[in-house]
């Protein structure tokens, strides 16, 4: 950063001549050094922080420096002798001994001086270019306080704002310089550059000695060097109390219509405003309080003034912190106890000792003491109830920003004369959304009263959201409506240009009798306003105006007239125009400076009132407070656009002076809109699976499972009529109607405010334009998309187990209509089709492999399915059709079920294995599904017969011989021969699992041609009609095998065993050789074997105790089997 002497010494005649190019400098102010002095500011304020950042924000003041402070590459990590200089400044470190500190140290700094000078360098011309600030800042405050006749923002608000700014700039750069290691800096700079150049100081070392040591604290110098200019601020703060008292009155704003386009005690009439001129100002209540609170603090003798304790109180109670720069602040009370109260009570001590007049000495005292108690009481007062105070203005605001927003879109031609009041809305709206981020979890650690957080996030409040909903409803509006206020400024600026020329030719304005300079300037700005183009149809769009030299002519006026060096002044114009009871001459020229501005600079305009680029510094809150309210008890999902719309800002928060700042903050933009992105499909997550739970949509269905309806029967039949009529008498079951009771409004009322909640938000998401930051693009709609097929697809694996085992096909299917329903809810209000999202997870989790093979019908070598379908395929090979648990699993052909004599994970097996159960199966994983579990169980038989046949050969000869003695009829020789047989009883345990194997998939093909029939009844009667006439050759052609197969796996083949166990042989290659002759002979020798010792028909089950009929199935199967080979 250059300098900005020297900047000052060679601008100085230049920037004269461009500001007021026809006036002389010895009348006018020169307001660009302000402007230029203001910038400065900026910039050193932005280098600080840089610093402070890379530093990892020391505690300068206690010399506390934490690990990172040394890694930064600032200074040498060498503590011992750095924080010693720090502590002893201001003396130099020739007389602190340092070799007696740390030797080793101080030899080491020896020998790296010169490259800790160079990175050292930068920060030293930090310290330059602050004392420089402080020496031309504090000459220009001083010079334009003696030369401005009047600082009342009323009468002068252009020089006033200009000056207070560069006042406060003064004072922010010279407190926020405290934060970062002046002494530090200075000392090592100075230490390393006596080692490089013979023990000799730096030029500057001693001028920057006395700078830093004069401002330790900053307080005591800002105090010293504003004494000066103390009586004029406090003549400021003064004119702009009214305006805080106004905007601290809650009950005024809104009884008396500050913020509303009608008249307050004539509401049919409509006008610009009830109070034009106090309501705009209200645009700048921002910058008054921090006036006031700055002002007080560096110029504590003007709270001596009576009027002052009220305007300082009113400040002081509604805030803790006072911001410095971006995120950085000071404890606003600490500061005012500990500089502000001294001189006080210094003041109170002078008043007292009767130096004075015994009256003025009275008084004096007296008001001394109401500030003394004013500040040592306002702080408990503002912990306590600031908060409050700031929620009672946000909800006012949200009250008046709703009725303007609505009013506006109603009457939209209104909104042109009333833009100021809308300016205002926007900056009071603004000023509380960041005040309550500034405060949020800010602690004061000197508060008497209770530890805690005095503004803390709150889940039931909505304000922010209704407050950043309300200002992006008005920048909308503005915009939508830009042409129309154009066009009414310009219609304003033409009929100005006549009241102008008649005010000038007034007989006081004659009796002025004006110098050549400002007749010149005056005649330019009619002229100016005669020029500007008449706005005709509908082209006002097309006009192009730059009005630039119109502003710059009349604040050319103002600096003359409001110098004190010039013969015609501000008070003379206004005796001179004013008299005529109308607008005088100042404030017309005013109010075409301000809508000057809102034909060529409205935008610039919208985004000073309206941006919200300062909440980037407090990101973090933004995204808490975001999650906290936007799905809390008052959420309103409507607001999610303006969240969104804060951060397309946030890059215009970056210094040009550190370049490495553009490429940080963007990246947390980009950040800050995925991590709400990231919220809200969390929460659209949430409220689905809040109706998809029981006490959601499944209360609602009151559907009693087979078992809980007979419990319900047994008991109703038990207990008496009084206890029927009342839903406690039965634990766990309601009757019917019980829904309605009074006790259940409170989750009737739930489910409706989160089925309203979901609705408004996918609603709201639909219509949502892409969110455009930098150079990424968010559509909304693809986000939530993705959300609900990835909450559909986690919802489907979780409800897949229950806490014993897996979920019953018919409850699994249940679940999942009451998902999709939920999802169709949303579907209305969402232009996509989720139904295909649906279908796509549902597929996804029956089949995940590649489209193509879909198209195959050749066995593929690995068959890729989704994770769903394989555990329910998995379970019920495991514990079904091999009963791994050992639960006794028995086919029941009477039921057309498998039965079992304990439950199998969390039922018994004939409650998993109906037909009703298998065809929810089927109507859930569909084809892909059924393919994988009839691929299973063939898997599974086809091991088993590769058992039997492993049997049959090593029993070959036995069984041969058995066969002979059958034919001989030698019972001796054949009984012996049968006692031969090896692991009979072991074969007999095979064919009893493959005719399971063989009974369960008979059903599974019954069920998978039901659920045909019913969804696809054509298809269904095609294939029946078609394996009618499928041909019997030997060997069948690849096609007629193809629809074979097809066909027996929906049940349309008479003979579905055969068929499928014929279509194992021949994918494994089995009974490929005369062994399998034998096979009738084999079975034969089984009514040997022991199983029939324990065997009993069951005429309930319509099947044998110990399963034997699933071998006589499976016998039958392969005899079947036999012959057709």
């Amino acid at each position: 950063m250059t300098s900005p002497m020297t900047s000052r010494g060679s601008r100085n005649g230049g920037s004269e001549g461009t500001v007021q190019s026809s006036g002389g400098c010895h009348k006018g102010l020169n307001m660009q050094w302000v402007y230029q002095l203001t910038e400065v500011a900026k910039g050193l304020m932005a280098k600080m922080y840089q610093l402070n950042q890379i530093l990892d924000y020391p505690d300068s003041v206690g010399h506390v420096f934490s690990d990172a402070f040394w890694k930064a590459g600032v200074f040498p990590n060498h503590p011992k002798i750095c924080i010693l200089l720090s502590k002893k400044f201001p003396e130099h470190h020739s007389k602190l001994q340092l070799e007696r500190v740390d030797k080793v140290a101080l030899d080491a700094l020896n020998d790296g001086a010169e490259g800790h000078l160079q990175s050292l360098e930068p920060w030293a011309q930090l310290l330059l270019d602050l004392m420089t600030f402080r020496e031309q800042a504090l000459r220009l405050i001083l010079d334009l306080s003696s030369t401005v006749i009047t600082l009342l923002p009323h009468q002068n608000s252009f020089m006033v704002h200009a000056f207070m700014y560069l006042f406060c700039a003064f004072v922010r750069v010279n407190l926020f310089a405290e934060k970062i290691p002046r002494k530090l800096m200075l000392q090592m700079y100075n230490l390393f550059h006596a080692m490089l150049h013979n023990d000799r100081d730096c030029d500057f070392y001693h001028r920057l000695v006395q700078f830093i040591d004069s401002y330790d604290p900053p307080l005591k110098g800002l105090h010293e060097d504003l004494n000066f200019v103390s009586p004029r601020i406090g003549e400021v703060l003064e004119a702009v109390g009214p305006v805080i008292f106004l905007y601290t009155d809650t009950m005024k704003l809104r009884n008396e219509g500050f913020l509303s386009p009608f008249h307050p005690r004539y509401p049919e009439i409509l006008t610009n405003s009830a109070h034009a001129m106090r309501a705009q100002d209200l645009a700048n209540v921002t910058s008054y309080q921090e006036w006031v609170l700055f002002g007080y603090l560096v110029c504590p003798d003007e709270l001596l003034r009576v009027t002052s304790i009220d305007i300082a109180l009113v400040v002081l109670k509604e805030n803790l912190v006072l911001t410095l720069y971006r995120d950085e602040y000071i404890l606003l009370h600490e500061d005012y106890q500990l500089s502000v109260l001294p001189r006080i009570l210094e003041s109170k001590k002078m008043a007292k000792s009767g130096r004075t007049k015994q009256k003025e000495a009275d008084l004096e005292y007296g008001v001394a003491k109401q500030v003394e108690k004013m500040i040592s009481e306002v702080h408990d007062q503002a912990f306590l109830s600031c908060d409050s105070i700031h929620l009672e203005r946000r909800i006012l605001l949200k009250q008046e920003i709703g009725k303007i927003v609505l009013f506006f879109t109603d009457q939209s031609s209104l909104l042109a004369p009333n833009i100021q009041m809308v300016f205002s809305a926007l900056a009071l709206a603004k000023c509380e959304v960041i005040w309550y981020f500034q405060h949020v979890g800010i602690a004061s650690s000197k508060s008497k009263a209770a530890r805690m957080v005095p503004v803390d996030i709150d889940p039931s409040d909505p304000t922010i959201g209704f407050l950043l909903d309300g200002m992006d409803h008005l920048c909308c509006l503005v915009r939508k409506y830009i042409a129309a206020i154009r066009g009414y400024a310009l219609s304003y600026l033409s009929s100005c240009a006549g009241r102008i020329r008649v005010l000038l030719g007034t007989p006081g304005m004659v009796a002025l009798d004006l110098d050549a300079t400002l007749k010149g300037l005056f005649q330019k700005i009619v002229e100016h306003l005669e020029n500007i183009p008449k706005p005709q149809g509908e082209n006002i769009s097309a006009i192009t105006c730059d009005l630039s030299e119109l502003r710059r002519d009349w604040l050319s006026i103002l600096m003359i007239v409001t110098s004190a060096r010039s013969s015609i002044n501000i008070r003379h114009l206004e005796k001179a125009t004013v008299s005529m009871g109308k607008e005088g001459l100042l404030s017309e020229g005013n109010a075409a400076y301000n809508w000057s501005r809102c034909v060529d600079e409205l935008e610039s305009q919208l985004s000073k009132h309206g941006s919200l680029k300062k909440l980037y510094f407090y990101h973090q809150h933004l995204t808490s407070v975001f999650r906290n309210t936007m799905f809390g008890p008052e959420g309103h999902p409507q607001h999610c656009c303006a969240w969104f719309g804060v951060a397309s800002s946030f890059p215009e928060c970056a210094s040009a002076i550190v370049p490495e700042e553009v490429t940080k903050i963007d990246r947390d933009a980009v950040l800050y809109v995925e991590s709400l992105i990231e919220s809200i499909m969390g929460g659209l997550e949430g409220l689905i699976n809040i109706l998809d739970s029981e006490g959601g949509f499944g209360s609602l269905e009151m559907q009693l499972l087979p078992e809980q309806a007979v419990t319900l029967v047994n008991l109703t039949s038990r207990i008496s009529i009084p206890l029927a009529k009342s839903p406690k008498g039965l634990s766990g079951f309601h009757f019917p109607g019980f829904e309605s009771y009074p006790e259940n409004n409170s989750s009737i009322k739930m489910l409706e405010a989160a089925m309203q909640r979901l609705t408004n938000l996918c609603s709201v998401l639909n219509d949502m334009e892409p969110i455009c930051v930098l150079n990424h693009v968010f559509v909304l709609r693809e986000y939530m998309r993705e959300c609900i097929l990835g909450n559909f697809k986690r919802r489907l694996l979780v409800v897949l187990k229950t806490d014993n085992d897996l979920q019953r096909p018919s409850v699994l299917e249940s679940l999942i209509r009451r998902h999709i329903s939920i999802v169709h809810l949303a579907e209305q209000h969402i232009s996509m089709d989720l139904t295909q999202v649906i279908r796509e997870v549902l597929l996804s989790e029956t089949f995940s492999g590649p489209v193509s093979s879909l198209h195959l019908f050749d066995k593929l070598a690995e068959q890729q399915t989704g994770s769903a379908t394989d555990a329910v395929c998995n379970w019920y090979i495991e514990n079904i059709v091999k009963d791994m648990s050992g639960a006794e699993i028995l086919f029941a052909p009477l039921h057309k079920c498998f039965k079992s004599t304990r439950p199998v994970g969390g039922y018994f097996a004939e409650s998993v294995t109906d037909l009703r159960e298998l065809q929810a199966f089927v109507r859930i994983f569909g084809g892909y599904g059924v393919d994988r579990l009839d691929r299973m169980m063939k898997e599974h038989t086809a091991a088993l017969l590769n058992c039997i046949d492993t049997s049959l050969r090593t029993n070959r000869e036995v069984l041969e011989a058995v066969a002979g003695s059958m034919h001989s009829g030698d019972r001796i020789e054949r009984e012996a021969n049968m006692k031969q047989i090896i692991d009979m009883e072991t074969v007999v345990g095979f064919c009893i699992q493959a005719g399971q194997a063989i009974s369960f998939d008979c059903l599974l093909a019954e069920a998978a041609g039901a659920v045909l029939e019913e969804g696809a009844p054509l298809i269904h009667s095609l294939l029946a009609g078609v394996v009618k006439h499928l041909p019997d050759e030997i060997p069948e052609k690849k096609e007629i095998r193809r629809m074979r197969r097809v066909a027996n796996s929906v049940g349309v083949i008479s003979d579905h065993d055969t068929e499928w166990v014929r279509s194992i042989l021949e994918e494994v290659g089995g009974a490929n050789d005369d062994s399998w002759s034998l096979l009738p002979y084999f079975f034969a020798t089984f009514m040997t074997s022991n199983i029939w010792n324990v065997t009993a028909f069951n005429v309930d089950t319509g099947g044998f105790n110990n399963n034997i009929h699933s071998l006589a199935r499976q016998d039958a199967v392969h005899f079947s089997c036999d012959c057709w080979k």
